[in-house]
C-alpha cells in the first residue's frame, strides 16, 4: 500500500523520491493499532520537517493518514515519508509544500537471530535528521554483507562507535547499559529503553571489555549482537533479556 496525502500515489509523484531524493521519514511497527513511542515518532517528523522544509507539519493529519493504512488487528510496519513532489534538483530552494507518503509492509518477527557486524568509518551528513538519502549507509551495509557479516556498525573520524546502518547500538558493562556518545541519529527505541534501565553515555572504541551488545530499532525492538569485528559477545545476557522483555511489555500508544 502506498498513499500520498490519503490517496493512491502516482508514478510521477514517486519519481521525485528516486530522482531528487530529498525528504525525511520515520518507521513504526503497529501492533493491533498501537505504536510504542508514537509521540517520539510524531515529534521527530515535526522537527525534521521544520529542519528540511522550513515549515510546520500537522502531525494529527499524519496520524490520520497512517491510521488508514493499518489493519484492524495484527502487526504491520508503516513508513511515513515527508517530501515535496514538486521540488527538483535544480529548484531545491523553492518554497516547499511537503506532503505525506504512507507505505506499509508485513511486519517480520521480533525474535531475530543475533547480528554479526563489521565496523566501518562513516558519518551521516546530518545525523540529527532521519533523511531519505541512505546511499552512504547502504553502500557500507552492502560491503559488510559481501564480506560475510550481517550488517555494518559505523565509527566516526576519531574511531568512536556511533550507530548501525539503520539501528542504534548499546553495550553492557557491570549491569549498566552504555550508549555510544558519538554523534548519531537518536532512535525512538533507544530513547524508550533509556527510560527503562540505568545507563550512561561514553566514547566507545570497539566491543572489547563489554559483556554484551544489542541493536535497537522500531521494527525489531531489541536484538542481540553476537560479534563486532573479531570480538565475540555472549548473546544470552540477563540485561539484554530484561531490556527485550521490558520493551515488549510497553503498551504502546493508539495510532
Amino acid at each position: 500500500m502506498a498513499e500520498l496525502d490519503g490517496r493512491p500515489v502516482t508514478l510521477a509523484e514517486l519519481q521525485t523520491l528516486a530522482l531528487t531524493n530529498y525528504g525525511h521519514f520515520t518507521t513504526v511497527r503497529v501492533e493491533d493499532g498501537r505504536v510504542r513511542g508514537l509521540h517520539l515518532h510524531l515529534a521527530r517528523l515535526a522537527r525534521d520537517c521544520r529542519a528540511l522544509f522550513g515549515t510546520d507539519l500537522d502531525v494529527e493529519r499524519v496520524r490520520g493518514y497512517a491510521r488508514r493504512a493499518v489493519p484492524a488487528g495484527g502487526a504491520v510496519v508503516v513508513r511515513v515519508t515527508v517530501y515535496d513532489p514538486a521540488l527538483d534538483i535544480g529548484r531545491i530552494g523553492a518554497e516547499a509544500h511537503p506532503r505525506v507518503l504512507v507505505t506499509t509492509r508485513a511486519a517480520g518477527p521480533v525474535d531475530l537471530p543475533p547480528l554479526r557486524v563489521r565496523t566501518a568509518r562513516y558519518e551521516r551528513d546530518a545525523p540529527q535528521v532521519k533523511g531519505v538519502g541512505l546511499f552512504g549507509a547502504l553502500r557500507e551495509r552492502r560491503a559488510a554483507q559481501a564480506a560475510g557479516f550481517d550488517d555494518v556498525l559505523f565509527t566516526d573520524g576519531a574511531g568512536a562507535v556511533s550507530e548501525g546502518g539503520t539501528w542504534n547500538i548499546g553495550f553492557v558493562r557491570g549491569g549498566e547499559v552504555v550508549w555510544p556518545a558519538a554523534e548519531q541519529l537518536r532512535g525512538t527505541t533507544m530513547e524508550l529503553l533509556q527510560g527503562l534501565h540505568p545507563w550512561r553515555s561514553e566514547a566507545v572504541r570497539g566491543a572489547a571489555g563489554f559483556e554484551a551488545a544489542f541493536a535497537t530499532n522500531a521494527a525489531a525492538g531489541v536484538r542481540a549482537v553476537a560479534a563486532v569485528d573479531a570480538v565475540r559477545l555472549p548473546v544470552a545476557h540477563p540485561v539484554v533479556a530484561a531490556l527485550r522483555a521490558a520493551y515488549a511489555a510497553l503498551p504502546g500508544e493508539e495510532l
